[in-house]
C-alpha cells in the first residue's frame, strides 16, 4: 500500500455527480469524504427545483449509485419520466444520502476555501506527488482541515453566473443589486408577485432563458399586462431554437418550438444583437441602456433576468497546478470537444481521465465545472467522467480509458456559416466515399482522432 492510500478521497460537492463519485469510490473499495457547502445534498438543484429537466430518469441515475440504492431497498422512478430538479433531489439524491455508507461520508455546510499539497506551495516541486492533499473548509463551528489522497472537484458552477455584459464583466450598475436575477428564478411560483403584470427583460439564448421566457408567457395568460422583452446577444434566433423535432430529447426540442411559436404570435418582444451598457434605478423601476437591432434603446423595467450561463470558480484552487484552456476554461484536452466557437453539435465525443487530467496528479475537475464556460453539459456525461476517474485512482488504467458514452442527439447545428441538416453538421458535408458524418469529422479522423463526435450516439472505444 502506498503511504497516501490510507487517506480518503475528497469529493467537493454533493450534487448528482459528486454523489456518483462517492458511490463509485465505495464500490472500488476506497473511502470518500464529501464536502457540501449547502445544508442538504443537491443544494444547487433545489434552487431550480421548479424546472422540469429535458432528460428522463434513465439518463439521470448513475449506475453505481443505482446498485447501492437498490441494495438498500430503493425502487427507481419510471425511466422515461421527466423529473423536476426538486424531484431529482427528493427521489434520488436524498435517498442516496441516507444509505449509511454514503451518509457517513458527507459533511454538510462545509465550504471549501483552499486546497494544497500538504507542506508544499504551488511552486514547490520536490516530492510533490508523494504528498497528500490538505483541504481547508469552513462550517458553523469554524475552520477545519482534512488530508486526502486525491481530490475530485464536482462543485459545479451554479454559484458563478455570467453577468449581463457582452464582454464578460457586469455592465455599469449591474453589481449594485436590486431587481436583477440570475439563472432560472421561479417566476411562476415563489416569485410570482415579482413578475405577474410586470415588465421583464430576459437576457440569454440557452435553455435557461427559454425556460424563464415560457414561464413568463404562462403568467401573461393569467395577466395580459405581463410584458416580456427577450434579448439575445447574438444576431439571430436559430441557435436559441435548438433542434426542435430533430432533438432526441423531446422536452429539450419542445422548448425551442414553444419559443418559436410565442415569437410568431408576437407575445414577446425580441431584441437581437443586444449589448447592454448600463443599469440604473428610476423611482421604482430599473432602466437598462443598451444597443439592439442596430440602434440605441432604453428599457424601463420592473425586473431583469440574466440567463447567460455560468463559469467555474478556481479561487480555492490557487495552490494547485491546473491546466485550463484560455478561452473555455476547461482542461486543454477537453476544451476542443466542447468549445462553442468550434463545436457546433450538442453530442459530446467520449472523454474520461485523459481529457480531465491536470498537471496536479490525482486532482480532477468533473461535472459541469469541467466544461468551464461551455454550456452543453448533461448529468450522464458527469457519471461517465467519475467512472473513468475512479477507475484510474483504483489502478485499473484500462477501465479508465475504456469509455462508454450514451447520449441522445440534439439535432442542433450552429456552425458558421449556417448549413442545412442535409449538408452535414460541423463545417459542412464529408467528402464523398469517406466514412465520416461531416467535414470536421473527416478531418479529425484523417489525423488519427476519434472524430468530431456529432454523429456519435453510442461510443465504445479503448485508447492505449
Amino acid at each position: 500500500m502506498k503511504s497516501n492510500d490510507a487517506f480518503p478521497v475528497a469529493v467537493i460537492g454533493a450534487g448528482p455527480v459528486g454523489l456518483a463519485a462517492a458511490a463509485r469510490l465505495l464500490e472500488a473499495g476506497m473511502v470518500p469524504i464529501v464536502l457540501e457547502r449547502g445544508v442538504s445534498v443537491g443544494t444547487a438543484l433545489a434552487e431550480w427545483g421548479h424546472v422540469r429537466v429535458f432528460s428522463p430518469w434513465k439518463y439521470n441515475i448513475d449506475d453505481a449509485a443505482r446498485r447501492l440504492l437498490e441494495s438498500n431497498g430503493w425502487a427507481a422512478p419510471s425511466p422515461d419520466y421527466l423529473p423536476t430538479g426538486r424531484e431529482i433531489v427528493d427521489d434520488y439524491l436524498l435517498p442516496l444520502s441516507r444509505v449509511p455508507a454514503i451518509g457517513q461520508a458527507i459533511k454538510l455546510g462545509a465550504t471549501v476555501t483552499a486546497i494544497a499539497r500538504r507542506g508544499l506551495d504551488k511552486v514547490s516541486s520536490r516530492e510533490r506527488f508523494d504528498a497528500p492533499f490538505a483541504i481547508r473548509y469552513q462550517d458553523k463551528d469554524g475552520e477545519h482541515e482534512i488530508i486526502a489522497r486525491a481530490v475530485i472537484d464536482a462543485s459545479g458552477t451554479w454559484t458563478q453566473p455570467n453577468p449581463m455584459g457582452v464582454n464578460g464583466i457586469p455592465v455599469l450598475g449591474e453589481s449594485a443589486g436590486g431587481r436583477v436575477s440570475y439563472g432560472i428564478p421561479d417566476v411562476f411560483g415563489k416569485r410570482r408577485s415579482d413578475f405577474v403584470g410586470k415588465r421583464t427583460l430576459v437576457v440569454g439564448s440557452g435553455h435557461s432563458a427559454i425556460n424563464v421566457a415560457l414561464a413568463l408567457l404562462e403568467l401573461q395568460q393569467a395577466d395580459p399586462f405581463t410584458e416580456i422583452h427577450w434579448a439575445l446577444r447574438n444576431h439571430g434566433v436559430a441557435r436559441l431554437l435548438g433542434g426542435g423535432l430533430n432533438d432526441q430529447l423531446p422536452e429539450r426540442g419542445a422548448l425551442g418550438l414553444a419559443a418559436k411559436k410565442a415569437m410568431d404570435e408576437g407575445k414577446l418582444r425580441m431584441l437581437t444583437s443586444f449589448s447592454a451598457s448600463g443599469i440604473a434605478r428610476r423611482d421604482d423601476k430599473v432602466v437598462v441602456t443598451a444597443a439592439a437591432d442596430g440602434e440605441g434603446i432604453e428599457l424601463e423595467l420592473d425586473q431583469v433576468v440574466v440567463a447567460t450561463g455560468f463559469r467555474p470558480d478556481f479561487s480555492f484552487l490557487r495552490e494547485l497546478r491546473l491546466s485550463v484552456d484560455p478561452a473555455v476554461e476547461a482542461p486543454p484536452a477537453l476544451a476542443p470537444l466542447i468549445d462553442p466557437n468550434r463545436h457546433s453539435c450538442g453530442t459530446v465525443p467520449p472523454h474520461g481521465v485523459d481529457e480531465l487530467s491536470h498537471p496536479e496528479k490525482d486532482f480532477y475537475i468533473v461535472g459541469s465545472k469541467s466544461y468551464g464556460r461551455a454550456p452543453t453539459f448533461l448529468m450522464r456525461t458527469g457519471y461517465e467522467q467519475v467512472r473513468s476517474v475512479v477507475a484510474e485512482l483504483a489502478g485499473d488504467h484500462a477501465a479508465a480509458r475504456r469509455v462508454e458514452l450514451v447520449l441522445p442527439e440534439t439535432g442542433v447545428c450552429v456552425a458558421t456559416p449556417p448549413i442545412s441538416a442535409s449538408s452535414g453538421c460541423c463545417e459542412g458535408p464529408a467528402p464523398a466515399r469517406v466514412d465520416a458524418c461531416c467535414a470536421a469529422d473527416a478531418e479529425a479522423k484523417s489525423e488519427g482522432k476519434a472524430g468530431c463526435g456529432c454523429g456519435q450516439t453510442k461510443v465504445e472505444i479503448e485508447r492505449a
